[in-house]
């Protein structure tokens, strides 16, 4: 379990302050192959510099798995690390109170003696100060990297390369920065293998380079969200049900607008339209408000009578024909129901 250290009012804002003055500091200082919580930086900048280094030949990838990283950040060898570069001793107070401030577990106070407690604005600079040891550490070797935050991938152009640099890195991890590698989780994988950031790469044997798609856990996460949100017995209005649709819809493809993912994407909006005729289908509720329903919108009585009436379940009624010619992808679009592969289509970024 994650432990979450959610500050008052008060301590948030002296965080914050705290964060304002050491950020552009130690911004002067972070690699630029760092991307997590940083200002100008993003997961999609991250994934395009790994398909750069792919592409460049250094396809081995070690992947390196922190284990509990926000829960293990040793306090003596953070604060000698941030003393390195601030000698304000009042600052330097602030920040040792705040890493052992402490956590509340199921309703108990929890001292923590070591780690970074999440939850406030000051947790993703620490934390990057800290790892920004192993990033100094990687270019003084001459190694290719990308790391947001905890995650770190490190390319390189042979399979006995990546196994010496597996077992080094590993080793300085540990007993220079006092961290734990997750030995199960860390591994050396060729790109079809890998999950980085919710996405995954292949090789597009057309252009003859790597690229990138969601991975399927990360599809899967999202037809779960859009199966949440077109529940038949949640009592919502359609047009409130739309709205929350827009913004899962929306903010999963701008995540993912770089990656190939046109199939995909239609099968989504067919499925997302036969939940949605569904829905609105339960909405007329008894037989005769159904026909009439059906007939209003153009379906002869004697198709709509048969329909209504053939016992099918609501998987039949949302894929039939009939009601896909009542209920139409156009209707559908004038109730404001978005399409997944329109916004796809108008805001993929290719690479």
């Amino acid at each position: 379990m994650r432990k979450l250290g959610i500050p008052t009012v008060v301590d948030r804002v002296v965080q914050q302050a705290i964060h304002q003055v050491l950020s552009p500091i130690f911004e002067e200082q972070f690699s630029e192959f760092s991307y997590g919580f940083r200002p100008k930086r993003s997961c999609e900048m991250a994934i395009i510099k790994s398909l750069e280094f792919m592409n460049d030949g250094d396809d081995w990838v070690i992947d390196i798995d922190l284990e509990r990283f926000f829960d293990t950040v040793h306090h003596d060898k953070l604060m000698r690390i941030i003393a390195n570069t601030i000698d304000d001793g009042d600052v330097i107070s602030l920040i040792r109170k705040y890493l052992v401030s402490g956590v509340m577990v199921k309703g108990k106070y929890e001292e923590t003696p070591v780690g970074t407690p999440q939850g406030g604005p000051l947790s993703p600079l620490l934390s990057n100060i800290m790892l920004n040891e192993l990033d100094k550490e990687l270019e003084k070797r001459g190694l290719r990297f990308v790391r947001y935050a905890d995650d770190c991938l490190i390319f390189v152009k042979s399979e006995k390369a990546a196994n010496r640099v597996m077992k080094s890195v590993v080793r300085y991890i540990e007993d220079k920065l006092g961290l734990i590698v997750n030995a199960e989780k860390s591994k050396i994988s060729r790109p079809k293998e890998l999950k980085f950031l919710g996405f995954a790469y292949y090789f597009d044997v057309n252009n003859q380079r790597y690229q990138v798609k969601p991975h399927l856990s990360s599809i899967h996460k999202f037809q779960r969200k859009l199966r949440q949100l077109t529940k038949r017995n949640w009592s919502i209005p359609l047009e409130l049900r739309i709205v929350k649709l827009k913004q899962v819809i929306f903010g999963w493809i701008n995540y993912f607008r770089i990656t190939n993912m046109k199939k995909a994407i239609k099968r989504i909006d067919m499925k997302l339209r036969s939940r949605i005729r569904v829905i609105i289908w339960k909405q007329w509720k008894v037989p005769k408000k159904q026909i009439k329903s059906l007939i209003q919108l153009g379906i002869p009585e004697e198709e709509a009578k048969g329909l209504t009436y053939c016992r099918k379940g609501y998987r039949f009624i949302g894929l039939s024909k009939v009601v896909q010619r009542a209920i139409s992808n156009k209707r559908l679009k004038q109730r404001g129901l978005p399409s997944a592969f329109e916004h796809y289509l108008k805001v993929h970024t290719v690479i």
